[in-house]
């Protein structure tokens, strides 16, 4: 009996999950029309793809990352695609300074925000943990906290307007993967902060929703020059994953999982199977020699 309810229960799950998504509203590109939205990590992979989906559905966008001219050349092809309107701010996210001026920025340029979209991650390792706890912290302040800090400055926008909090995490933050420690670290305190904080919205009737995207194995080419020759899996494309992200900050999902299959259903052998969940994620490594050491994680 035991071993029967550890495969009803996970299955039960997943045809609830299925029923609840399938009887939602389905998303229209309307929704985001003259939307305010605020995007980090826009100037290559996924913030970039979602910042041309935006542009062709008539949004005004904010967007920004450390190269100006990487953000320029987004810009020009947002305004190109037909954004309502199109500007960026270049700067580094180390300085939690920057993270609430470019909330400022939203301010002072777009009148306020409508949807503040927190997809920005700092460099680091693929590999075996190396000890230093100097990049974990410098890490936590690039992943963890100004996000933090963004969204504090950004909250009476969002309250006035009844917008929504993207906030772009990892499988890494659901589950320890290998070679990802520090880079890992930094998405399960995404998980806990916001999760935590969608609680206190409920409790307070703020009508501000969070989505906290949960993501695997994309085609940025950060993450391909980090893991490609070490993963047995196929990435997904950055352009549908970025669709999908802005699908389910407009529709005020709780999560998003993409792609579902590869996410979500190893996740329901976590509290069931965790050691099996745990041979299944080494098995998705090829290693050759001591371990890979690219120099970004996924």
């Amino acid at each position: 009996m035991g071993r029967l309810q550890k495969i009803l229960i996970p299955f039960l799950g997943l045809v609830l999950a299925f029923w609840f998504y399938s009887a939602r509203e389905n998303f229209k590109p309307e929704m985001l029309k003259g939307k305010r939205v605020l995007v980090t990590g826009a100037s290559t992979g996924i913030g970039e793809q979602m910042a041309y989906h935006l542009a062709r559905m008539g949004s005004h966008i904010l967007i920004t990352a450390r190269t100006e001219a990487k953000l320029q050349k987004v810009v020009e092809r947002c305004r190109e695609l037909g954004a309502a309107s199109a500007r960026y701010v270049s700067g580094t996210m180390e300085d939690m300074a920057f993270a609430r001026h470019v909330v400022e920025e939203a301010h002072a340029t777009l009148g306020g925000l409508d949807m503040l979209i927190l997809n920005h991650v700092g460099t680091s390792y693929f590999g075996y943990f190396n000890g230093d706890v100097e990049h974990v912290r410098k890490l936590l302040d690039i992943n963890f906290l100004s996000y933090v800090a963004m969204t504090v400055a950004a909250l009476p926008m969002l309250k006035e307007s009844k917008g929504s909090i993207v906030v772009v995490s990892s499988m890494a933050g659901k589950v320890g993967f290998p070679f990802t420690v520090p880079y890992s670290a930094t998405k399960f305190a995404l998980d806990g902060f916001f999760s935590s904080l969608r609680q206190e919205f409920h409790m307070q009737n703020i009508d501000v929703s969070i989505t906290l995207c949960i993501l695997g194995f994309i085609d940025t080419e950060r993450a391909v020059r980090a893991a490609a020759e070490v993963l047995r899996v196929q990435p997904a494309p950055r352009e549908e994953c970025a669709l999908r992200i802005l699908e389910a900050g407009a529709l005020r999902r709780r999560e998003l999982y993409y792609r579902y299959a590869g996410t979500r259903l190893p996740l329901l052998l976590r509290d069931w199977a965790a050691e099996l969940l745990d041979c299944l994620v080494r098995s998705r490594y090829r290693l050759r020699g001591p371990g890979p050491r690219a120099p970004a994680a996924p």
